[in-house]
């Protein structure tokens, strides 16, 4: 089997079997923790589920396409199967013929099982740093902010002036611009907080 492959920075979902996989919310945090290959034993842990479970979902996702067996390693005398996503990214097809409600329930899942990822790659970048912060300051900054949003309108029309205006700033100080300069992750997310309103 092929071990570590690369894949694709975006996929087009056109089948509607894809479509209905992805349904399942879990399914949606499968494919944003499979960017690199790994277990059913590894995702079970990561989503904190049963390897059962998983199994049974990575079954589902690989039957229509959306994940791949990219190795397979020794593990205590065991040959664990190594899973990895198609694309880092997901597009759904206009000729899917999705309702618009069902077509935004997707994509919202799949915007919130990359947040799980993101929080889990920030926690990992950030024991990295602060071992090196004994020797040296590590310079970072964060912001968080609450806002209410009335409605579905002004909800979009606010996530839309939000990246609107970071795509400026980050486009301003992208990585190429300055080559002698220090690159730094910028990660941003939005999303409802469990009790209600937007977190920004």
């Amino acid at each position: 089997m092929k071990k570590n492959a690369s894949i694709e920075e975006t996929y087009l979902v056109t089948l509607p079997e894809q479509a209905a996989a992805l349904l399942h919310p879990i399914r949606s945090e499968m494919l944003s923790a499979l960017k690199e290959p790994a277990s059913a034993t590894e995702i079970a842990k990561l989503l904190n589920e049963s390897p059962q479970k998983i199994n049974y979902h990575l079954k589902a996702l690989e039957k229509v396409g959306l994940v791949f067996r990219a190795g397979t390693r020794n593990v205590r005398n065991l040959v664990e199967v190594l899973y990895q996503a198609v694309a880092k990214t997901l597009i759904f097809s206009d000729s899917l013929g999705l309702s618009p409600e069902t077509s935004q329930k997707l994509k919202d899942q799949h915007a919130l099982a990359h947040v799980l990822t993101l929080t889990e790659t920030m926690k990992k970048d950030a024991l990295q740093l602060m071992e090196k912060a004994e020797d040296e300051q590590i310079p970072s900054a964060i912001l968080q902010a609450s806002v209410s949003l009335s409605n579905e309108e002004e909800r979009n029309q606010f996530i839309n002036e939000y990246f609107s205006l970071l795509h400026q700033l980050v486009g301003k100080y992208q990585s190429g611009n300055n080559e002698q300069g220090e690159e730094y992750q910028v990660s941003i997310a939005v999303y409802p907080k469990p009790e209600g309103g937007i977190e920004g």
